[in-house]
């Protein structure tokens, strides 16, 4: 990786994905998470102070980048919860198949190129009945806000870690083969909207799969 990719870019997104409104859905999502989680995009761990240890036997932090496990360093020992990097990047998991409770995805499918093939990974590692938590930002429903998604985001792709504005996340998730049980969309507050349109909810593996 290059030394912005490296250096910079990690605080940049730590520091975008850490605002107020930001943080207060995550509180919304995360808690819900047990058993044995796998977090794909786990970056700074700021995820961390809302598990909830009762729940949570240990965490699967999937993160490909250095610089963002370095930042980590300090959430994960705040945490009394056990934390094993996988540091591949999200199309390879490497995890036995049905071995996790929990897949949790926060401001993650935005970023991963080959966004199929790591949705199927996830799918093969959770257990039949275990639930994907999700909190996302894609495309919105609003036609003049969708134009605009679609004409930035060849060029915010490049400054933002490969994020993508415009990638409906909901049919993402449905296209994997899982069943969305829960789904809330919405603006977040004081954000611009090509980049804050949200998807927060949950998704199934249905047993027998």
């Amino acid at each position: 990786m290059s030394f912005y990719e490296e250096r910079i870019l990690p605080h940049m997104i730590d520091r975008a994905c850490s605002m107020g409104q930001v943080m207060k859905l995550r509180g919304q999502v995360v808690p819900h998470a047990k058993g044995k989680v796998l977090e794909v995009g786990m970056g700074s761990a700021i995820n961390m102070e809302f598990y909830n240890p009762e729940n949570v036997d240990m965490v699967y932090g999937l993160e490909p980048s250095e610089g963002m496990r370095r930042k980590a360093r300090p959430n994960l020992a705040r945490s009394p919860i056990k934390v094993e990097w996988l540091d591949l990047p999200g199309e390879k998991i490497p995890l036995e198949d049905h071995s996790v409770d929990t897949v949790l995805l926060t401001f993650t499918l935005c970023t991963i190129p080959d966004w199929h093939t790591a949705l199927q990974q996830m799918w093969r590692v959770l257990k039949p009945g275990g639930e994907l938590l999700f909190l996302e930002h894609g495309e919105s429903p609003h036609d003049n806000t969708r134009k605009w998604q679609h004409r930035i985001t060849p060029g915010w792709k490049k400054i933002a870690g490969g994020c993508h504005l415009n990638r409906h996340i909901a049919d993402l998730i449905r296209h994997a083969g899982f069943e969305i049980r829960e789904l809330e969309n919405l603006y977040m507050p004081k954000a611009p909207k090509i980049a804050g349109y949200i998807y927060k909810g949950r998704a199934v593996k249905p047993v027998g799969a």
